[in-house]
């Protein structure tokens, strides 16, 4: 009699751990994991003339946003004035590299006028295609005034750019677009021309007053 009552108890107990095992499994299974996509970050900062002044703190919001990145992303940094080139590319956590390089060739002088957004813009498009291709999910983000100045044939071409926009998202659809530092009124023109093309979660927009809720949308657009 003891014997059969052991039999049974260990029989509940088995078909209990079976039970709970396989409700576990069940659970297990279906939990989705979101898998990790490294970002490449491609930033315009303005150092041209009218944009001096505020340059010292964006440059300091640059580097926070490059704190908050992940050391598996990559970044390149495009100075516009004048003209755009790429300053810096390389690991977001080389605050020194970036610093320096920034510092370097960001500097006032009074023979480079000029606001080559459009060309700065296109550099960064072209690199976000070819870190798409490399596996990164790209994103880009423009820091200053957005003023024209100098020559119009290097300034943003607000007809063609959604476009432009369109046609890189064909083949990066994750990208990301982030604004900051421009008054209200230019970034108005951003959200009313590059809103149909990105939507809200995508493009973000901020004056200096509101970056830090805006960076916070931006990681989310990254998927962090």
């Amino acid at each position: 009699m003891k014997l059969n009552k052991r039999v049974i108890t260990v029989g509940l107990i088995i078909f209990a751990l079976a039970f709970v095992g396989k409700l576990l499994w069940t659970g297990l299974k279906n939990i989705k994991i979101d898998e990790f996509h490294p970002a490449a970050v491609m930033f315009v900062i303005d150092s041209s003339a009218s944009n001096q002044k505020s340059l010292p703190e964006q440059k300091k919001l640059l580097r926070q946003i490059c704190n908050l990145l992940d050391p598996e992303d990559k970044i390149k940094i495009f100075r516009v004035s004048e003209d755009a080139y790429l300053i810096y590319e390389g690991t977001p956590m080389n605050g020194s590299g970036i610093t320096k390089a920034m510092d370097a060739f960001t500097k006032y002088d009074k023979n480079d006028y000029g606001t080559a957004y459009g060309i700065g813009m296109k550099k960064a498009f072209s690199y976000a295609l070819s870190m798409k291709k490399e596996g990164y999910n790209p994103a880009v983000v423009v820091i200053g005034d957005l003023e024209n100045e100098g020559d119009v044939s290097k300034q943003i071409n607000w007809q063609t750019l959604p476009s432009n926009v369109s046609n890189v998202k064909k083949y990066a659809p994750e990208i990301s677009m982030m604004f900051l530092g421009a008054h209200p009124a230019k970034l108005d023109m951003v959200k009313e021309k590059l809103n149909p093309v990105l939507g809200e979660t995508k493009l973000i927009v901020a004056p200096e007053q509101n970056t830090d809720k805006a960076i916070r949308n931006f990681l989310h657009a990254l998927g962090r």
